[in-house]
């Protein structure tokens, strides 16, 4: 029998059991935005049905599961023989395979797919970032692929195949296929130009052999892998499958797995090429234009990723504080968390809104919404992400004590927020791709300038933050050295027109005030009093 100071009382139910995309107002409400008006019903329902999958409680178990239970790598069996396999928790299976069957590898070829696919993903996201990864590069080799359209005819059907077939066999024999990514290399990083790796051509047109040392293979369990390696003809994309044809495993020598900061569900490796079968995609010396269709499909991907941990965050420092009670009163009901709650929220809706557009604008395919992508995707990239640790950080102080403890669930979310930055291209690195657009694309800039000026006019701070942006860009003397810069008043532009248009008021008012008119300090929690910021918290409360 328990003790009489063995009570429990004044804590807050888990959120569990709700549906993670309704109750998430600036997400449900970005896709009616930009979907037909036919595809509605259809769409969130799809989304709906996600949605109480990601809250329930059996998933969530899932994911708690998938990250305490990190990959193992297993080079033999227990005769001797090579196998270079990776082992996964089952519940990481599990997962994948939900993925899988929501559709989070098959947008190309469906209704408004990117934009559906974008939801989803933000919504699967909030279970267990892990098993985002292979999802990602699946979907994102596809345009890649497209540029040799015989590999596309034989490999796309598999990548965007809503059946999941966790076995390593040929690929003709599966119902399913996966796909991970190879470009870093231990002498070059984030400079793919430096690839050691060498392809020598074989006797059947196409084929070549590989030598080399990949530093990060993502998702090395896959069946196969776009890998760059240097060709008689220069630096090339190449299709790497795990298993051969005949039956036959590739060499495929996994070294070691990485022991990272997080995201620990997945698996990350060093993997060694000696002798690999490889097939050319696109022509000898063209890699990085051919490679770069799946990364800029991925960057996007990071955008989405952080704006699900986001929203993650958020959803469960406002139910935390919606029940905590101190004080005297609800958490949520004081005037300074309220300012932190209300500040966070702001930086989640901001992040969902503007990941939604590049979604949208990904399923329209004209040219003036291609333009718009080559300068915002990089742009939201760079910033989203940045964004992420502060905010988890802040939301995991907001359960106070209780957000430190593993049970919580917030120390995964920290140890996750740095991740999307890092990966696909480092801040620097997404800082200069902006340069480029600006320099060589100028209908970029002007696709940008005619999305944000929709909404000149609507607010006094946001068009000051326009016209300071114009004056910034006049003066292109040492713009290296402000490419961060340049990146983020981009963003923060960017995010501030697409709010002022289609956000509450209440947020927009708030938004414009605190990230473009100044009035707002370094940390969260430093709003001006004077904004509506109940409704700001209210509108990021998870129904459940």
């Amino acid at each position: 029998m328990a003790g009489s100071t063995h009570s429990v009382n004044n804590q807050v139910p888990p959120l569990v059991g709700y549906d993670v995309f309704s109750a998430d107002r600036a997400l449900s409400a970005a896709v009616e935005r930009h979907l037909d008006p036919g595809l509605r019903d259809e769409v969130l329902g799809e989304l709906s049905a996600l949605g109480r999958t990601s809250g329930s409680a059996q998933v969530q178990e899932w994911g708690a599961q998938a990250n305490e239970n990190p990959p193992r790598l297993r080079t033999h069996d227990r005769y001797g023989h090579r196998i270079d396999e990776v082992e996964f928790h089952p519940s990481w299976h599990r997962l994948l395979g939900k993925g899988v069957s929501a559709g989070l590898t098959a947008a190309w070829d469906r209704p408004a797919g990117h934009l559906r696919r974008a939801a989803a993903f933000l919504v699967w996201t909030q279970v267990e970032a892990g098993n985002g990864c292979p999802l990602s590069m699946t979907h994102a080799a596809v345009p890649a692929l497209r540029t040799d359209p015989d590999l596309a005819a034989e490999w796309e059907p598999r990548l965007t195949s809503m059946v999941y077939d966790r076995e390593l066999r040929p690929a003709h024999l599966k119902a399913g296929a996966l796909f991970g990514m190879g470009m870093t290399e231990k002498q070059g990083g984030s400079d793919v130009r430096a690839s050691t790796t060498s392809a020598r051509p074989l006797a059947q047109d196409g084929t070549y052999e590989l030598t080399g040392h990949k530093w990060f293979c993502s998702a090395p369990m896959s069946d196969g892998f776009l890998v760059l390696a240097r060709a008689p003809g220069g630096l090339t994309c190449f299709l790497v499958p795990r298993v051969l044809a005949d039956g036959t495993r590739n060499v495929f020598l996994l070294q070691r797995l990485k022991d990272k900061l997080g995201n620990r569900s997945n698996a990350s490796a060093e993997v060694e090429f000696d002798g690999t079968w490889a097939r050319r995609v696109g022509e000898e010396g063209r890699g990085v234009r051919t490679i770069i269709e799946m990364v800029a499909a991925t960057r996007l991907d990071c955008v989405l990723g952080s704006a699900g941990l986001l929203r993650q965050a958020v959803a469960q420092a406002v139910h935390h504080c919606t029940y905590r009670e101190a004080f005297g009163g609800k958490l949520a009901d004081k005037p300074l968390m309220r300012n932190v709650l209300a500040d966070l929220a702001l930086e989640s809706e901001a992040a969902t809104t503007l990941a939604l557009r590049l979604a949208a604008a990904c399923d329209d395919g004209g040219e003036q919404e291609r333009a718009l992508l080559r300068i915002a995707v990089p742009a939201a990239k760079y910033w989203v992400t940045k964004r992420c640790p502060p905010v988890a950080v802040e939301a995991a102080e907001c359960l106070g004590g209780n957000g430190y403890v593993e049970e919580s669930g917030m120390p995964r979310l920290v140890r996750e927020s740095p991740l999307n930055s890092v990966w696909e291209g480092a801040g620097n690195v997404q800082a200069l791709d902006v340069l480029r657009a600006l320099q060589r694309e100028p209908g970029a800039f002007d696709a940008y300038l005619r999305e944000v000026g929709q909404a000149r006019g609507a607010d006094h701070r946001l068009d000051g933050a326009i016209k300071n942006l114009l004056t910034e860009l006049a003066d292109l003397e040492d713009v290296e050295g402000r490419a961060r810069r340049l990146a983020e008043r981009l963003a923060l532009v960017l995010q501030g027109s697409l709010l002022v248009r289609f956000a509450p008021p209440q947020v927009a008012d708030a938004f414009c005030a605190a990230r473009l008119g100044g009035d707002g300090g370094a940390a969260f929690g430093t709003l001006p009093p004077s904004l509506d910021l109940a409704s700001v918290v209210e509108r990021a409360r998870p129904v459940t």
